[in-house]
C-alpha cells in the first residue's frame, strides 16, 4: 500500500496506546518487525501550550521509522497549530485520534465524539490536510454505538477530504474494548474507498492478522496484543510468509528482552520514571515462567536498575538450572 511516498506492503503497525507505546516501547516492537509506529495520542491543547510531557510524546528517533505522530482535539485552529509543532519533529505521517472512547475526551468533544457531529468531524480533518503537506491519516470507529454505524459515510467522506488512508477499529464507541470486533465491516469499508485501509481490534495471534488480511485490508494494526507479546510481529510474519507458527518465546528471550526494554526505558526517561513506567510491562514478559507472582511483587518494589537486573539474572539462572524457586 502507498501512504503519500510510502510504500509498505500488507505492514503490520503498532497501535497508539496511551502510557503503553512510547519510544522504548515502540524500539522494541520496531526490532521485532512491526513495520510502521504510532506515538501516543497527544493533546492538540498541550503542544499549542508547550507542555513539557506532550512534547515529550512526539520525539521520534530515525530507528523508528516509517512513524506516525498522533494527536487528537476538537478545535480547528488548534489542530493546525499542534500539526505545525508536530512538523518540526519530521515523522513520516500526521495521524488523528477520531476514535478515542474515554469519557473526559468525548466530553471535549474529542476522539470518538467527532462521530456524532460529521460535520465537525470533517472541518477538522480538512484544516488538518491544508494545515500540513505531510500526508494526513485517520483512525477511528464504526460509529458511536450499534444504533449509529456511520463508518460507510465516514470513510467516504474522509477521502474527499484528502485523507491519505484510513485505521478503523471494528467496534463503536459504546463497547470501549468490550464485545467482539465485527471484521465484517472492513470488506465492506474497502468497496466505498480507494485509499488504504488498516484494520484494527482483537488481532491476537498471527491467525488473526492473516484472517484480517483476508477481509482485503491493506494493513493490520494490532495493539493490546503487543503488550503482553511484541514478538506477535515478528511470529505474524513468519506465519503470513510460510504458515508455520514460530515457537513461544522461551524464559531466556523473554528475559533478556524485558532488560533490554527496562535499559530503554531508564534511557529514554530518567531512572526513576523509566523504571515506575516500566512496571506495567512486567506482566507480559514473565507471562507462562514457573512462580512468577513472588517475583513480580520482588520487582515492584525495586527501585535500582542494577537490582532489577541482577534479580532477572538469578531467576534465570534458577530456572535454566531447574533449581526450585
Amino acid at each position: 500500500m502507498k501512504i503519500g511516498s510510502l510504500s509498505l506492503d500488507h505492514p503490520l503497525a503498532l497501535a497508539p496506546m496511551e502510557d503503553v507505546s512510547d519510544a522504548p516501547f515502540r524500539l522494541i516492537c520496531k526490532r521485532l518487525q512491526a513495520d510502521l509506529l504510532y506515538t501516543e495520542f497527544t493533546s492538540s491543547e498541550g503542544l499549542i501550550r508547550g507542555i513539557h510531557a506532550a512534547l515529550k510524546k512526539i520525539a521520534i528517533t530515525e530507528e523508528e521509522r516509517p512513524i506516525a505522530i498522533q494527536l487528537f482535539g476538537g478545535v480547528e485552529a488548534s489542530m493546525e497549530k499542534a500539526v505545525e509543532i508536530a512538523e518540526q519533529f519530521r515523522p513520516d505521517l500526521i495521524d488523528i485520534n477520531c476514535g478515542c472512547w474515554v469519557k473526559n475526551h468525548v466530553a471535549r468533544g474529542e476522539g470518538a465524539a467527532l462521530l456524532k457531529d460529521l460535520a465537525h468531524f470533517e472541518a477538522i480533518v480538512k484544516s488538518t490536510v491544508r494545515a500540513t503537506r505531510l500526508p494526513v491519516t485517520v483512525k477511528t470507529r464504526l460509529g458511536w454505538d450499534d444504533k449509529t454505524i456511520v463508518i460507510l459515510d465516514v470513510a467516504r467522506m474522509l477521502e474527499q477530504c484528502g485523507a491519505a488512508a484510513l485505521t478503523v477499529h471494528c467496534r463503536t464507541r459504546a463497547q470501549g474494548h468490550q464485545g467482539s470486533a465485527d471484521w465484517q465491516w472492513l470488506e465492506k469499508i474497502k468497496k466505498v474507498i480507494s485509499i488504504p485501509l488498516i484494520g484494527n481490534g482483537d488481532v491476537k495471534t498471527p491467525q488473526d492478522v492473516q484472517r484480517m488480511l483476508e477481509t482485503g485490508c491493506d494493513g493490520v494494526m494490532i495493539g493490546r496484543a503487543a503488550l503482553n507479546n511484541p514478538w506477535i510481529f515478528q511470529q505474524s510474519k513468519q506465519y503470513l510468509k510460510t504458515g508455520e507458527l514460530l515457537p513461544e518465546a522461551g524464559a531466556r528471550e523473554k528475559i533478556e528482552l524485558c532488560v533490554e526494554h527496562l535499559k530503554l526505558s531508564v534511557q529514554s526517561k530518567g531512572l526513576w520514571e523509566g523504571i515506575v513506567g516500566f512496571r506495567k510491562h512486567l506482566i507480559g514478559y514473565l507471562k507462562g515462567l514457573p512462580n512468577v507472582a513472588s517475583l513480580r511483587c520482588e520487582l515492584m518494589q525495586l527501585e535500582d536498575l542494577g537490582q532489577i537486573i541482577d534479580r532477572l539474572d538469578r531467576f534465570l539462572d534458577k530456572i535454566s538450572c531447574g533449581a526450585a524457586l
